[in-house]
């Protein structure tokens, strides 16, 4: 497996380096994040409705502000990232906000070697699988996780906003899951001038392939869903059409910016 150690030494470097920068910027806002504010958004609050007493496996859940909005929800959640520096300071607002989830440093697919629990219910959202080379494998680990009768909630960027260049000018990448897209890069999407430079390789999921890995493992699709705006303002070209929804000003509402899943064991 010595493609998988090469990516995930790579990406794990990636967002060791920008995390230190999210943690201080604008986007994660952590001022009005400790004061009590939600990282949450609409879209995975109306899937998820109350989680109170719910046990939630939040996948890649970078420095673990979603993981403890749902924690502060009432739900007993464990979030899992690969970064280490990131599950660092997730298990250290943990303490600073006297919450009670449990974070640990692993990639998605090595996770049953390093937890032996069933869920209620597998979350993960925006920027996730695109950093995975097999959705296969991911099912089979969300199904893993699940209790019977337990719920996937799933938020995603569109597969369509990754074959655009940057600026959202032209297709430069394949809607299809071709080939591993290798990359150096400089900044990060909270601050595109950061000194940071770093290395990553990451994949397009076209929407068949995700939905058919989840269908394979024996799961549900009881909704999904497409949106024509981002809750996030993290691509270039971007302008604010109503709050929390930003489209790209070009572009406007003419393509799907994000997706949305809720599936069923």
């Amino acid at each position: 497996m010595e493609n998988d150690r090469n990516y995930l030494i790579k990406n794990k470097e990636a967002w060791n380096l920008r995390t230190a920068v999210h943690v201080g910027s604008r986007f994660y806002d952590m001022p009005a994040f400790m004061s009590g504010a939600t990282s949450l958004q609409s879209i995975e609050l109306d899937m998820l409705g109350s989680v109170a007493g719910k046990k939630i496996l939040h996948l890649q859940c970078h420095f673990g502000q979603d993981s403890l909005s749902l924690a502060r929800m009432g739900a007993r959640v464990t979030g899992i990232d690969l970064s280490d520096v990131a599950i660092e300071k997730a298990r250290e607002l943990n303490h600073e906000l006297k919450l009670d989830a449990e974070f640990i440093c692993c990639d998605v697919y090595s996770l049953p070697e390093n937890l032996n629990v069933q869920f209620d219910i597998v979350f993960t959202t925006y920027g996730t699988i695109g950093w995975l080379p097999d959705m296969d494998r991911w099912a089979s680990v969300v199904s893993h996780f699940l209790k019977p009768g337990g719920e996937l909630v799933f938020v995603e960027f569109h597969p369509v906003v990754w074959m655009f260049d940057e600026g959202f000018r032209q297709i430069d990448y394949n809607y299809f899951n071709e080939k591993p897209i290798e990359e150096t890069s400089s900044g990060t999407y909270t601050d595109p001038d950061a000194p940071l430079r770093y290395e990553t390789v990451s994949w397009n999921h076209s929407l068949s392939e995700v939905m058919q890995a989840l269908i394979r493992q024996g799961l549900n699709i009881r909704q999904f869903k497409e949106y024509d705006y981002s809750p996030y303002n993290c691509f270039q070209n971007m302008v604010e059409v109503a709050e929390h929804r930003f489209r790209i000003k070009h572009i406007g509402n003419k393509m799907p910016m994000v997706y949305s899943i809720l599936a069923v064991k």
